[in-house]
């Protein structure tokens, strides 16, 4: 695997030349606190038997990674995906102790997965799945030291199976909702959780748009958006943007490939599209008989805003210099690799990193834990207000933090993420 297509590679690279990048405006920053920010705490890996519909036992392996202590909780979701590996696991579990960072809040990293095809699997054989992986990472997982989430491949039911489990086996914990974030609201979840992801996003492309920051793009009425992925995060953020910011959304895709209008589509009759069950391929690809594109015809296609809300390692070197849009708001992990940012930059093509874009979804689930915790839960439009302080505050934070280190956005959220985690270290001081 090369270094641009290797997740956790350019994750290291971008904390390197993060560190880099900060030591030249103050003190050098000591080797040692370098790696203890760059190293995991601590890494399980786990294979077990789960029994098929069709009596057969099938042997699955997962991981649960904790990046980051220095706050505790650690935070991160859980991903069924036959891309699941522990390289990839252990990327996201740093890029969400740079997340938490970038938001402020009082978490640390962590990521978990399992190496499965959900799509292939019955509701049946992912409910037996899931409990056993539960079980298999109960000695991590826990409303004060780790608290899993969704990612790729889960949701709610996931999030619901998670929490029965563990409470079978800590039948008199006082807080036990609080072990798992993005559960059904019957069991303690949090109002607005399933679109915090876009709508987090939408108020940082707003508050980008309203400081000037976003290359000529004035107004988000009437701005055409390209939407990659069309998952949880993708639907919700073309709806959101659609619909309450007057956008138009020309292009929209799935794994299967993209569609393109440019007079615009209506993204919940697309989703009606994708999901009816008449369509078998369950995609959206047909819909208004328009002619599949591939995606990386799909991401060259000229817009406004594009949106990768998919997976990482997306936008590429080998496209970079072919893409035609004034903002990328990056809503999947990781989805700009390191030589496509320089291309881009070169370009004068202004990137919201994931690293604040997407952190919508965990300052959400940081509303849920401290509801269940407290044995409340609040209305929609508290939580939303308390996302829209967090992320345009941390929006402000990163535009400070370029203007002041004279440096791309990335360059600044990494900046900003490393002078907090090193600050809290400073602090906190070191055992023994």
């Amino acid at each position: 695997m090369t270094e641009e297509f290797n997740y956790l590679r350019r994750i290291l690279l971008d904390f390197d030349h993060g560190v880099e990048l900060l030591g030249e405006k103050t003190e050098p920053v000591d080797p040692g606190l370098v790696e203890l920010l760059k190293s995991p705490s601590k890494r399980l890996s786990v294979q077990f038997p789960v029994k098929m519909d069709n009596g057969t036992l099938e042997i699955f392996r997962g991981y649960r990674v904790q990046h980051s202590k220095l706050y505790e909780p650690t935070k991160g979701g859980i991903r069924y995906s036959p891309d699941v590996d522990l390289s990839v696991i252990t990327a996201l579990a740093m890029d969400m102790t740079l997340k938490c960072r970038v938001v402020d809040l009082p978490f640390g990293g962590a990521k978990g997965g399992v190496i499965c095809n959900p799509r292939e699997m019955s509701p049946d054989e992912l409910e037996r799945m899931t409990r056993r992986y539960t079980f298999e990472i109960s000695s991590m997982i826990g409303p004060d030291s780790d608290v899993p989430a969704p990612d790729i491949g889960t949701g709610p039911k996931e999030m619901g199976i998670i929490f029965d489990t563990y409470k079978m086996f800590n039948q008199k914990a006082p807080d036990a909702y609080a072990v798992v974030t993005g559960k059904p609201l019957s069991l303690g979840g949090c109002r607005a959780r399933l679109e915090a992801t876009a709508q987090g996003g939408a108020y940082v492309l707003e508050e980008a748009v309203k400081q000037g920051c976003a290359r000529g793009l004035t107004s988000l009425k009437d701005a055409t958006v390209i939407v990659q992925g069309f998952g949880n995060v993708g639907f919700h953020t073309a709806n959101i943007l659609h619909k309450d910011y007057g956008c138009k959304i020309i292009g929209i895709s799935d794994s299967k490939g993209g569609i393109y209008n440019p007079k615009g589509f209506s993204p919940s009759d697309v989703l009606k599209y994708k999901t009816d069950e008449k369509n078998e391929k369950k995609s959206v690809i047909g819909y208004e008989a328009r002619n599949t594109l591939a995606i990386d015809e799909f991401l060259t296609k000229e817009c406004d805003i594009l949106v990768p809300a998919a997976k990482e390692t997306q936008i590429v070197g080998s496209i970079a210099d072919d893409i035609k849009t004034k903002v990328i708001l990056e809503l999947a992990n990781g989805p700009t690799t390191n030589l496509a940012d320089k291309i881009l930059f070169e370009k004068d093509v202004y990137l919201i990193p994931d690293i604040l874009a997407n952190t919508g979804g965990v300052t959400v689930s940081y509303c849920e834990w401290l509801q269940n915790k407290e044995g409340t839960q609040w209305e929609t439009d508290i939580v939303n207000n308390i996302l829209r302080e967090k992320m345009t505050t941390a929006y402000r934070d990163l535009v400070f933090t370029v203007k002041s280190y004279d440096v791309t956005t990335r360059e600044g959220a990494y900046i900003l993420a490393t002078s907090r985690a090193i600050q809290v270290i400073k602090d906190r001081g070191i055992f023994p």
